[in-house]
């Protein structure tokens, strides 16, 4: 096979592999899990990696498949191509350009999750607790 076939091939088993260490690291992140749930900080952090992981794996994903659409493009136009050896563009480079922007996306959400140190908000105080009571302060 041609090397740029080779690395194609090798740009997405990447992808696949790092998509799978992202999902593993993202879910220890998550609230529902009861995996480093006493500390929320740390918690939300493997969150975001789990999402920067998600990006770069959206990115390969993205890289291995225009690549290769780029090479169907040109083998296509080429005029010394044989008409019966032509590619088109697939279902796959186009299942593989949505899957590369989702993970990407889903990545990108998952790092809009980061903690942020302070909040310009007033802390949150809870209502004032009522005397009980005796029954005779009715009207």
């Amino acid at each position: 096979l041609l090397g740029s076939l080779q690395a194609t091939r090798a740009l997405m088993v990447a992808a696949i592999l790092l998509g799978l260490v992202a999902v593993f690291v993202a879910v220890t992140g998550m609230k529902c899990m009861k995996c480093m749930e006493d500390d929320q900080v740390k918690k939300m952090r493997m969150a975001v990696f789990g999402g920067v992981i998600f990006i770069i794996a959206g990115l390969a994903a993205l890289v291995a498949t225009s690549w290769y659409g780029n090479r169907v493009a040109r083998a296509f136009y080429d005029p010394f191509t044989p008409v019966n050896t032509r590619f088109e563009f697939g279902s796959a480079l186009f299942i593989g350009w949505a899957a590369a922007s989702l993970a990407m996306l889903g990545g990108s959400f998952l790092c809009c999750s980061c903690p942020r140190r302070e909040t310009s908000y007033p802390p949150t105080r809870g209502y004032p607790k009522n005397a009980p009571s005796t029954g005779k302060d009715y009207v």
